[in-house]
């Protein structure tokens, strides 16, 4: 099994599977709660319907690519690592954006949850079923939509990839069904916190991928237009600038143990200064914002504490 493709995928479902899994077992709980445990079915019925959409999405977007691929033969070198490109940006932004916010919101995500299901619950019968499927399936198919598109973004329509999202997912079920129906402990908080970690450093890795598909495309543009030489301004790159990186005699990213640093670090054997730069520059950045986001969910229970204390 190759386990570059299936490494990254696994650890990406498995932790937008636990946030849909925690939205599913507060909303089970907020019936059992309310006596309301014939709405239950419609719970099921959202969670299967949010993991058939983004399967459904990511056909639709695989097909899609497939076909702008096939209109043009002639222009698919350049058309095929643009739209790499633009895929891969688009997942770098969602998957950083919604680190960042489900940091930030992860204090006040169960009571937001309660206050949804209890509102809906003071409707009739059937528009509340309607109401939890459609909270269940939302939060579902938002979280199986990121994996799609980090899946498209690497191209890793494989069957390693697709055997690391299916586990990811039986993992995700499983911590669900451990936290909420056996009541097993588990530190929640320290899994995303971790969980964040290796996140911001796989994105990272799309940043690596993004650089050398635009210069892929730059490069086939050249050919195309037989005047490479005036849109490739290095030797061994268009945009890139000198390789400043090369470890591939002694830790090749396609040989363990490199294919696991690659899958999980954005490690790569060839690396040019263009990337070097991209990479530190998005791991300082998000890294910040995420560290902050994680300091103020800290300091927010001390000065809650101190308030309590001092009243």
């Amino acid at each position: 099994m190759d386990f570059a493709a299936a490494l990254p995928t696994f650890m990406i479902t498995l932790r937008e599977g636990v946030e849909a899994a925690l939205v599913v077992g507060i909303v089970l709980a907020c019936l059992q709660k309310a006596e309301k445990t014939q709405l239950n079915r419609w719970v099921y019925l959202g969670i299967f319907g949010g993991i058939g959409g983004s399967i459904l999405i990511g056909l639709l977007l695989g097909w899609g690519l497939q076909q702008t691929n096939q209109l043009n033969p002639q222009a698919a070198p350049v058309i095929k690592p643009l739209l790499e490109s633009l895929l891969c940006a688009i997942a770098i932004a969602l998957l950083s954006w919604m680190l960042i916010w489900m940091t930030q919101q992860a204090r006040s995500l169960k009571g937001e949850i309660e206050g949804s299901v209890n509102a809906t619950l003071q409707q009739s019968a059937n528009t509340a079923g309607w109401g939890v499927f459609i909270l269940i399936c939302v939060a579902v198919l938002r979280e199986g939509f990121e994996t799609v598109l980090f899946i498209l973004a690497n191209l890793q329509q494989s069957a390693s990839a697709s055997i690391g999202a299916i586990s990811g997912l039986v993992g995700a079920v499983g911590i669900g069904i451990a936290l909420f129906k056996w009541g097993v402990k588990i530190d929640i908080r320290l899994f995303f916190q971790i969980m964040g970690i290796v996140l911001l450093l796989i994105v990272a890795g799309l940043v690596i991928s993004t650089c050398r598909n635009i210069d892929a495309a730059v490069y086939a543009l050249g050919q195309a237009q037989e005047r490479e030489a005036t849109l490739c301004f290095f030797t061994q790159s268009c945009i890139l600038g000198p390789l400043v990186w090369n470890t591939s005699k002694f830790l090749p990213d396609s040989h363990f143990p490199g294919v696991i640093l690659k899958a999980l670090l954005g490690y790569r054997d060839h690396l040019y200064l263009v990337q070097v730069v991209s990479y530190g520059l998005f791991l300082s950045i998000m890294g910040n914002l995420y560290f902050c986001s994680l300091r103020s969910q800290l300091v927010k229970p001390e000065k809650a504490l101190a308030n309590n204390q001092s009243s």
